[in-house]
């Protein structure tokens, strides 16, 4: 039967939906019926609790047959019969939106966010307390060891820095001149004092000026810039470690040095990791927050107060009070010029030598510009010793 049957006028002895009552018929269009075939047709016997529109004829031969969605040997299509009356489509409409069958699983509901630390911690504490016994035994039992080991962590941290200013940004500092010179500068600054290391430093710029000269010119202000700048950043910055350690109590004040330092940093990234919620430089270092930098002043403060009075000779506590204050401010701003170097590289970390920390640069980004705020105070409050 095909759609043009649907609306035919109606013909007696032909079963089939009509507005007439259930013994009118509607004539099939076509040729090949007559008024013969017509009293030749039976009706089709009722299937009980069937709507109209799910049944059909079978080819003629008097068979009904059930159709719709609820079976699945013919497809579901809602569209076939577009603008025809209910009666007239052959599937049976299913709801849009059907309510979930009691048992049927529901989806997991979302987990509430936990707050991270962003590191892996059992590998930067480890790693931390190793370091740790690493200086306190070589500062304690033979200095000239540990300036050795402020020596190594020098020239790694040089060996890191032109590396990744290689690799990001095609510049080319002179490694061989700048790690030479890095070490003779620290080594210089803890036997000559501040006048020895100036020295040191004035013939580290100039081997890295010749030092490119082998080199094609192109490039050569750039990479004899970035060479200078590493050399003061840090080896020049690291001697006056090695010039705190030049005084009687010389072990102490590196402590105090390395305490102030550390116990900041913690303060800052244990209260912020807390408590932040006011971002401290976003576009630079969105991690810090001013509740952080609050914890690192008074982290510092508190321990800076302690040292002085304990462990310096002729220090006070208030001294100690303002050198912690100094600490937080000069290690939050090393810490945030690191992270603008590493921002303009495009990297998180200089390197991965430390795990759970980074590279040796990622360590030396708050102690380098501490130094000589702490050798400088420790001066004029007790003397150089």
């Amino acid at each position: 039967m095909n759609d043009s049957s649907w609306g035919a006028p109606p013909q007696a002895g032909y079963w089939g939906p009509s507005d007439q009552g259930p013994g009118q018929a509607a004539a099939p269009a076509g040729p090949a019926y007559d008024a013969r075939s017509a009293q030749q047709t039976r009706p089709m016997p009722i299937v009980p609790d069937v709507p109209e529109h799910g049944g059909a004829q079978d080819d003629g031969q008097g068979a009904a047959r059930l159709s719709g969605p609820l079976f699945r040997d013919e497809p579901f299509r809602d569209d076939t019969y577009r603008g025809e009356t209910p009666s007239a489509q052959p599937y049976a409409a299913v709801p849009q939106n059907p309510e979930p069958m009691p048992d049927a699983q529901q989806p997991a509901q979302p987990q509430p966010h936990k707050k991270s630390a962003g590191r892996d911690l059992s590998s930067a504490i480890g790693v931390g307390v190793g370091l740790g016994v690493v200086i306190i035994a070589s500062l304690f039992f033979v200095k000239a060891v540990f300036v050795g080991v402020i020596a190594i962590a020098v020239v790694v941290g040089l060996w890191e820095l032109t590396t990744r200013l290689q690799e990001r940004k095609g510049i080319k500092a002179p490694l061989v001149p700048l790690a030479i010179g890095g070490a003779a500068m620290v080594v210089a600054g803890y036997v000559r004092g501040a006048e020895g290391a100036w020295i040191a430093m004035a013939l580290t710029a100039l081997a890295v000026l010749v030092w490119r000269m082998t080199e094609p010119p192109e490039g050569y202000l750039r990479d004899v810039t970035a060479g200078l700048f590493a050399a003061f950043y840090v080896p020049f910055l690291a001697t006056f470690v090695a010039m705190m350690l030049m005084a009687d109590d010389g072990p102490w004040r590196v402590l105090t040095f390395l305490l102030l330092t550390v116990v900041s940093d913690t303060g800052a990234y244990a209260v912020g990791w807390r408590f932040g919620r006011t971002k401290l430089a976003p576009r630079i270092s969105p991690g810090k927050t001013r509740e952080g930098l609050l914890g690192a002043v008074g982290f510092a403060m508190v321990a800076g107060a302690l040292c002085m009075q304990f462990l310096i000779d002729d220090g006070s506590w208030w001294q100690g009070l303002l050198l912690g204050l100094a600490v937080a401010a000069s290690a939050t701003l090393g810490d945030l010029g690191e992270s603008m170097i590493k921002r303009d590289l495009g990297i998180k970390d200089m390197g991965t030598l430390l795990p759970g920390h980074g590279g040796i640069m990622d360590r030396l980004d708050s102690l380098l510009p501490t130094a000589p705020v702490v050798w400088l105070l420790l001066v004029v409050f007790v003397g150089s010793g």
